[in-house]
């Protein structure tokens, strides 16, 4: 057996403690292979073209050269080198995070605020490991990808090959099975709420499906992205200025509103209840416990909606790492959803849609471009 490449990282920190931890945390991942580090942004660039390392953990404030500059010039020239943020819990970290998620890093994480080193590097271990692991299998599936020999067209005069008649067989079924998404759309209910769970890869996702969504969709859309306080609103804040609806932070309380999108906070629990006359649905911000060890969570929320909205909802799954969203998923199907799930192609993480899929209760698998019109022709406008 050929020896497995590792995956080469450089760390690049302004504050030692940090710089240390995240290196330490790292090291003591067979998988990986900590390069080098870097104290500031221009030292990164000169390491960067020297190491060639697949990954960079990137801290976002940084004096000099800042991580969101650092990240604007690996997209233009490494593009094959991909970046995990390490953010600050303020509001201004908070916006820089975004705008580097939307840049396309992969994620990011916080740094952590414990009282001793030991409690700061458990509470890293926790968050970057599981990233760490699926960044690392996304460039294998990638690689492999890359490595498929291009499909040709050869001429033949021989019967088609078993291979070639599996691939007709299959493209008569999923004719088949489009007829039939087709006619279930025409005899359902038009959808009155649009509900979306999303994770690793979401801001990026979002800015670039949401602006597609039409000013008069005229049916609520509900957002879990999986995120800490703080972030949530830099998120809801930076997708407004792109979108022709409007998009906020969910606050507790408020009635439901065509055409405006309500993301959940971070750190809190989003669901849907009946006002006190039963004639209009409520937001309900709470503090229930994580799920899937999410908080916000994509199976809090649908299931609520699974309750008060039968036969008229449109269920979304997209990118993220775990399965949160699938049990929600499966009440709401129940409850007479249509479901719709982003493809592995276009996902940065292939976890969330993965088992929907797999277990044949989504309507719809669709390409990020072809999302937001998916959602749309779900709906009444």
């Amino acid at each position: 057996m050929g020896v497995v490449d590792k995956l080469k990282v450089l760390v690049v920190d302004d504050t030692i403690v940090y710089r240390k931890i995240v290196t330490d945390v790292l090291t003591e991942i067979p998988e990986v292979e900590v390069v080098g580090t870097a104290n500031n942004g221009k030292i990164a660039l000169a390491k960067i073209n020297s190491l060639k390392p697949d990954l960079v953990t990137l801290d976002i404030e940084m004096p000099e050269m800042n991580g969101i500059d650092v990240l604007s010039w690996i997209k233009k020239e490494h593009p094959e080198i991909g970046a995990i943020m390490v953010s600050t819990l303020t509001y201004e970290g908070g916006e820089l995070t975004i705008k580097a998620l939307e840049l396309g890093a992969f994620d990011f994480i916080s740094k952590p605020q414990g009282a001793s080193m030991a409690e700061n590097k458990k509470s890293i271990i926790d968050t970057l490991v599981p990233m760490i692991r699926a960044y690392s299998r996304r460039r294998d599936i990638r690689n492999i990808l890359k490595g498929k020999p291009s499909d040709k067209i050869t001429k033949s005069t021989s019967t088609p090959s078993p291979t070639t008649t599996t691939q007709v067989v299959s493209s008569k079924l999923d004719t088949v099975k489009q007829r039939l998404t087709r006619i279930s759309r025409t005899m359902k209910p038009k959808s009155e709420i649009v509900a979306i769970g999303i994770s690793t890869g979401g801001p990026n996702a979002l800015a670039k499906m949401m602006p597609k969504l039409p000013v008069k969709i005229n049916v609520p859309i509900l957002i879990v992205q999986h995120m800490p306080p703080v972030f949530t609103q830099s998120l809801a804040k930076s997708l407004n200025t792109k979108c022709a609806i409007n998009v906020r932070e969910a606050r507790d309380g408020e009635v439901l509103e065509p055409s405006v999108a309500y993301i959940a906070p971070g750190g809190k629990q989003m669901k849907i209840v009946a006002s006190p006359d039963g004639k209009n649905r409520l937001i309900r911000i709470t503090d229930d416990p994580p799920e899937n060890s999410c908080k916000p969570s994509v199976d809090y929320l649908f299931r609520s909606i699974s309750q008060y909205y039968l036969n008229r909802s449109t269920a979304v799954i997209m990118t993220g790492m775990g399965s949160d969203g699938f049990a929600g998923l499966k009440m709401m199907k129940q409850n007479g959803a249509f479901i719709i799930a982003q493809d592995e192609l276009s996902c940065t993480v292939f976890g969330m849609p993965k088992e929907p899929i797999e277990s044949g209760i989504v309507d719809v698998v669709a390409s990020l471009d072809d999302i937001a019109d998916e959602i749309v022709k779900t709906v009444k406008i």
